[in-house]
């Protein structure tokens, strides 16, 4: 898998053979990264289930002041550590975790939240994906935009709207953003 935008265009990135994971396509990042906007210097992002970090090291190379890539599979977490050794990614934090856990335990408040959990979380629990969602509106800043992928069209939980939508064979993804209260 490549970066395809930013100061590490190119540049290769390894990851764990694990089942279920799958990055992102090139595509379907390109579709993104036009949404939000090819630049995202002084951003604050977080990955949660980040997997191979395509997205998150994305945002990163396209100027993030701050990218934290969230995962609890140790062996994908030492890939993405070892990805950002070599990358000499500064803005890079790597943080092994569950993503509930993580949400419970830090604070921040980020721009542009990657949310993209295994499709099997999808069909075994999607309640938990919904929770996760009810908890991120503490954790953005005003007119932040998160990402989600699915295998399926996601149906949003009351206080989520979607801003784009988009497929690209089996990988649903919308950008979407928490409504005023």
């Amino acid at each position: 898998m490549r970066i395809i935008g930013g100061q590490w265009r190119s540049r290769r990135l390894r990851f764990a053979d694990l089942p279920g994971l799958r990055p992102t396509p090139d595509r379907v990042r390109e579709t993104l990264f036009n949404w939000l906007g090819q630049d995202l210097t002084g951003l604050r992002g977080l990955d949660l289930f980040a997997g191979s970090g395509a997205l998150g090291f994305e945002a990163a190379s396209r100027g993030a002041r701050e990218i934290i890539l969230v995962e609890r599979d140790r062996t994908a977490v030492e890939a993405l550590r070892a990805n950002a050794r070599a990358l000499q990614a500064q803005s890079v934090e790597v943080v092994h975790a569950d993503a509930l856990e993580f949400l419970s335990t830090r604070r921040g408040a980020y721009d542009v939240v990657f949310l993209d959990p295994p499709y099997s979380l999808w069909e075994q629990a999607p309640g938990e994906v919904a929770s996760l969602l009810s908890r991120l509106p503490e954790h953005l800043t005003p007119g932040a935009r998160v990402y989600l992928e699915s295998p399926a069209t996601a149906q949003l939980p009351q206080g989520w709207q979607a801003v784009k939508r988009g497929r690209a064979g089996a990988v649903h993804y919308q950008l979407v953003e928490a409504t005023p209260k």
